[in-house]
């Protein structure tokens, strides 16, 4: 990949982010986590899934669940900065 290449790539890069950091801002900033529980066994098998994930529910209706990747093949472990709690795992 030549420079310009890389320029173009990394402008592209910029604009998605900015556009996705926009979106996620405007239904997650300023809400309350109202729960947090796990998806049930139904929830798991209408999913096709061998894991559950965690779901933390906001003031706005907004339901976040980790998932393995952007197709939602399986749960997905979700990272934090919470001493002692570094991973909320699927189960």
């Amino acid at each position: 990949m030549n420079l310009k290449e890389k320029v173009a790539r990394r402008k592209e890069e910029q604009k998605l982010i900015g556009m996705w950091t926009g979106m996620a801002r405007s239904h997650l900033m300023g809400k309350v986590i109202t729960d947090v529980s796990y998806i049930t066994d139904k929830e798991k098998e209408e999913r096709g899934w061998y894991s559950k994930t965690v779901v933390i529910k906001l003031n706005n209706g907004v339901e976040l669940r980790p998932i393995c990747d952007e197709e939602g093949n399986d749960a997905g472990v979700l990272e934090t900065n919470i001493k002692d709690l570094e991973i909320i795992p699927t189960i």
